[in-house]
């Protein structure tokens, strides 16, 4: 069923970063260049590196290379190149705040989904002054497999005692929305994200929202079980 206002009844919203909460494509794209010119490639333009952000880092690196395998040590190049750059050029998204703020203001906990490692989430959520809004942060490397995959999802779940009906996922892409529909959860997405170069469709979804302040009109909070 296509969601309505005031739909979903939840105790929590997952939020995803990368191209969710934050426009980070141009940090990614100076760190990317980088690497690749030191291993003897030309730079990219920032708009194909935005199509290849989703999947993780390492898969952010094979796409880089084309058809190419990418050289051993290029993962780590871009880490290295990525600890200089992140934050540098970051924004949140607008409504990003304000949508917080709303989703606190009608009693929900707030879990930050990514697949982006541990080393760069923590400072770049400190540095974008949104560390503070989250009960819990999720990020690619703290569990064995990360989105698609609805691991990050249920553990997120558990973690907060709750059923995953009762946890409504927030994206920007097919990656966030397979994670949320295998794991059992209500998803919304932006438009503005990055979404693997796709546009994101209203039936891919259970609602597009043109921010994440828009999502939470959409909240009703549940009834406690």
């Amino acid at each position: 069923m296509r969601a309505t206002a005031s739909s979903f009844g939840v105790h929590a919203a997952l939020i995803d970063l990368d191209g969710t909460l934050l426009d980070t494509a141009a940090d990614i794209a100076v760190a990317v260049n980088a690497m690749l010119v030191e291993h003897g490639r030309p730079p990219l333009p920032e708009a194909l590196v935005r199509s290849y952000i989703g999947r993780g880092t390492a898969n952010l690196v094979r796409r880089c290379f084309g058809p190419e395998t990418a050289p051993e040590g290029a993962l780590e190049c871009f880490r290295r190149h990525y600890q200089q750059s992140n934050g540098r050029f970051a924004r949140p998204f607008p409504g990003v705040v304000e949508g917080l703020a709303r989703l606190r203001e009608k009693g929900l906990r707030l879990a930050c989904v990514t697949n982006k490692p541990e080393i760069f989430v923590t400072p770049l959520l400190k540095l974008m002054k949104l560390d503070g809004w989250f009960d819990y942060v999720v990020c690619g490397d703290t569990l064995a497999r990360c989105k698609p995959d609805p691991l990050p999802l249920t553990h997120t779940c558990e973690h907060f005692g709750i059923a995953p009906q009762e946890a409504l996922m927030i994206g920007d892409s097919m990656n966030d929305v397979e994670a949320a529909r295998a794991a059992g959860c209500p998803v919304v997405c932006v438009p503005y994200g990055y979404a693997e170069g796709r546009q994101m469709r209203a039936e891919d979804c259970d609602a597009i929202v043109p921010t994440i302040e828009a999502a939470a009109w959409l909240v009703a909070p549940a009834r406690p079980s």
